[in-house]
């Protein structure tokens, strides 16, 4: 299998972010929380490559620092929508019946609503923080894997190697762990790729509207929030936070993307 320049572009995009927040010791020039009244809102210089915030943070090591976070938030916050996700919809596709009723009825309650309010009105209902952030995409984003897990096991269901298995005897969950899950994940892998931009997005946004990480914390989020006051006077202070949030999210999708290509999926 030939590799798509877009997977190749996306994953070195994707691992040079994993590189900078795991040297972010090493590459910050400045303590991120460091207040510094003498260097308040300073424009990007040798001293300060990125310039600095209005209470005188050296905005690069944030911004470095943020990758951290960042990558937390979206690789954690897709594990438990995936496990959900998948379980529900192999189970609801390869039994059918009344199970896959159920599932989908529950699907059915959820997907009219978008996204984003749902996992809003969540995290305003438990309050702010990450944790609550994940609770709420455990909750609602589990649908998306559901569907496409459970359109592969309706396919896989009727397939040559299942149909045999059940007569050898084989147990469903062993039929389901060994023949119909590693069948399934391709659309799946590919759709996670989309999945953990849209986290790492909608947890900036949250930490934006002040209902996700809170400040001071070098968060990508907080930061395009702490510098729309001074939007029009010291601009790099929510530009490079925003620029870095762009080049992550970017990295992903190409990497969905590609492998899409690659496996000659349809998106």
């Amino acid at each position: 299998m030939r590799l798509s320049p877009m997977f190749v572009i996306g994953v070195a995009l994707v691992l040079i972010w994993g590189l900078i927040a795991a040297a972010a010791p090493l590459l910050a020039t400045h303590d991120p929380y460091a207040i510094d009244f003498a260097a308040i809102l300073k424009a990007p210089g040798a001293e300060h490559w990125f310039g600095t915030d209005n209470v005188g943070r050296d905005t690069y090591s944030r911004v470095v620092y943020g990758a951290r976070l960042a990558l937390y938030i979206g690789l954690l916050g897709v594990v438990a929508p995936l496990v959900i996700g998948m379980t529900i919809g192999l189970v609801a596709g390869y039994f059918g019946g009344w199970v896959d009723t159920v599932a989908m009825r529950l699907v059915d309650i959820t997907v009219p609503f978008p996204f984003f309010v749902l996992v809003l009105s969540i995290v305003a209902v438990l309050g702010p923080g990450i944790e609550n952030y994940f609770i709420a995409l455990a909750l609602v984003g589990w649908v998306g894997y559901a569907r496409l897990a459970r359109a592969e096991a309706l396919v896989l269901r009727q397939s040559e190697f299942v149909l045999a298995a059940r007569t050898m005897g084989f147990s469903h969950g062993y039929i389901l762990l060994r023949h119909v899950l590693p069948n399934s994940l391709s659309p799946i892998v590919v759709y996670l790729m989309t999945d953990v931009t849209l986290v790492i997005l909608f947890g900036a946004a949250l930490g934006f509207l002040g209902m996700g990480v809170s400040p001071p914390a070098a968060e990508w989020g907080v930061m395009i929030a702490e510098g729309q006051t001074y939007i029009s006077t010291a601009w790099w202070i929510s530009f490079f936070p925003g620029l870095a949030m762009v080049l992550i999210g970017v990295g992903f999708a190409l990497i969905g993307d590609g492998l899409a290509r690659m496996l000659r999926i349809e998106r």
